[in-house]
């Protein structure tokens, strides 16, 4: 089958489209990755057809960065500033990835492409949709954080129906974002739709959990034709998951040191990060590893000791497993690499998901959180002191790394597409 994976967004959405592509093709199919152009060069020499889709991201765009890392205001102007003013040019090409050179079987379309769904609208082409985590099914009976409204989350358990409450206020503060989508539905003469920022996005026929249950369980409100499969693990820069040379050197010279990371995007918007890091690593007598992107401002201002060590970048599979604890922010692909490892975290979030896998984490034990404003040397040092004294969190964290060992969420997904497809394909199916 020919089968086109799309979304917009970090290496955090993409990585796991680039794990079912690759599974897709040992199985024999022909896989299109239709993705921002940046990708293009860890695509390629993967041997997977690749279509660059508009808006491209760069890399060292830290005003981007900041605007969409903004708690208040940035999931809105990420839309409304980025996605959406270039929501035609995505339609444009994501209907040629999905159509030439030859039309595809069945179309995987994550919820950051709003075009996608009026793609498969337009072609008939099947469709599936995936989600990375919880957050994104706004559910009634396991209310997420709303970054904006953080306080909201505090009595969720403590008030009877606050869950409808929270699920409410997030469509109605919403509510005139997505008019630049009905307008591209009403020019290809399609009816207005159901809202794209909450229910269009998700496929009527399969939507995709692409995450462990340790993170989120089904719930009575999630869409009908939802399956969990548990995380779609990738991490190597075009099949490469070696450490750099001067981290693996440092690494097997020392005890296990904190590893502090951003992801791909939030680095671009680090401000002291790194340089209160090292200060708090320094204040513990431990040694450190800061992952500071390719932004030279993100390296500490002060002279480091030896025990501290700079990479721009480094396989989180290839170097969590060999850490004491992770700090970090709390993007889903992160939070499940900690997971894995069966490391103890620190989670200092941002916006978007991020607050909502953080509380997830404090609450499974294997993490404490800091809010950005308070991320000073001294508050991580205590904060990282209790996380290492207490062994409920390496045991926690391992017990986990332990029940993600025995979920594939690579195989389960692709087994879904391919039934997914059989039953589009059948003459007789099921009513």
């Amino acid at each position: 089958m020919r089968i086109v994976l799309s979304n917009i967004g970090t290496f955090g959405d993409i990585n796991p489209l680039i794990a079912i592509a690759l599974e897709l093709k040992r199985r024999g199919h022909q896989p299109v990755m239709a993705v921002p152009a940046m990708y293009g060069p860890k695509v390629i020499p993967l041997g997977i057809e690749f279509h660059a889709v508009r808006p491209d991201l760069d890399p060292k765009n830290t005003i981007l960065a900041e605007m969409v890392y903004d708690v208040r205001k940035g999931t809105e102007r990420g839309l409304r500033e980025f996605l959406f003013p270039a929501l035609r040019e995505t339609y444009d090409d994501l209907t040629a990835a999905a159509t030439m050179p030859a039309r595809a079987d069945l179309l995987l379309l994550g919820e950051l492409n709003y075009a996608g769904p009026l793609v498969a609208e337009m072609t008939g082409i099947p469709w599936a949709s995936y989600v990375l985590a919880p957050l994104s099914f706004f559910s009634a009976f396991d209310p997420p954080v709303l970054p904006m409204y953080p306080r909201l989350a505090r009595a969720d358990k403590a008030v009877p129906g606050m869950g409808r409450v929270i699920r409410r206020l997030a469509r109605f503060v919403s509510r005139k974002w997505p008019q630049p989508v009905y307008d591209l539905r009403r020019e290809l003469g399609l009816e207005r739709g159901r809202n794209p920022l909450f229910d269009a996005k998700h496929s009527p026929d399969l939507v995709l959990a692409l995450f462990s249950r340790v993170l989120g369980r089904e719930q009575p409100d999630w869409p009908a034709n939802t399956k969990i499969t548990g995380f779609c693990f990738y991490d190597s820069d075009a099949g490469d998951t070696k450490l750099p040379p001067h981290l693996e050197k440092f690494l097997a010279n020392g005890p296990a040191p904190l590893v502090f990371t951003l992801g791909s995007a939030a680095v671009l918007a680090a401000g002291r990060f790194y340089e209160y890091g090292a200060r708090a690593a320094e204040r513990l007598g431990m040694r450190a590893v800061l992952l500071i992107g390719s932004d030279m401002r993100n390296r500490p201002r002060h002279p480091l000791p030896d025990s501290i060590c700079i990479a721009e970048y480094a396989p989180y599979s290839a170097l969590f497993s060999r850490a004491a604890a992770v700090i970090h922010q709390g993007g889903v692909g992160t939070t499940a690499q900690c997971l894995r490892a069966g490391k103890p975290m620190l989670i200092m979030p941002y916006s978007h998901d991020q607050p909502d896998n953080a509380r997830r984490m404090r609450r499974l034990k294997v993490a404490r959180t800091i809010q950005k404003r308070y991320f000073t040397p001294l508050r991580v040092a205590k904060k990282l002191r209790k996380l290492l004294e207490s062994p409920i969190y390496s045991h926690r964290a391992e017990l986990t790394a332990q029940r993600l060992h025995s979920e594939n969420g690579v195989v389960t997904a692709c087994n879904a597409l391919e039934e997914l497809a059989r039953r589009k394909r059948s003459p007789f199916r099921e009513v």
